[in-house]
């Protein structure tokens, strides 16, 4: 994976990209449900689109 393409998407985006709550992604997190976040710097924090794409991507096909 060539991180310097890589695009990070950050909590605002992704909180409403997914309509979850933040203590919902939190707990999907510790559970391995859902994309680990990146320490960007200080108390900054991220996630790889890539991974937070094939997430939804998971989600849309197991829908019934």
């Amino acid at each position: 994976m060539d991180l310097s393409k890589e695009r990070i998407i950050r909590k605002p985006e992704l909180l409403e990209r997914t309509g979850l709550s933040d203590t919902t992604i939190w707990r999907l997190e510790r559970k391995g449900m859902f994309p680990e976040r990146l320490r960007i710097g200080g108390n900054a924090v991220g996630w790889l689109a890539s991974e937070f794409e094939s997430w939804l991507a998971e989600r849309a096909e197991t829908r019934n």
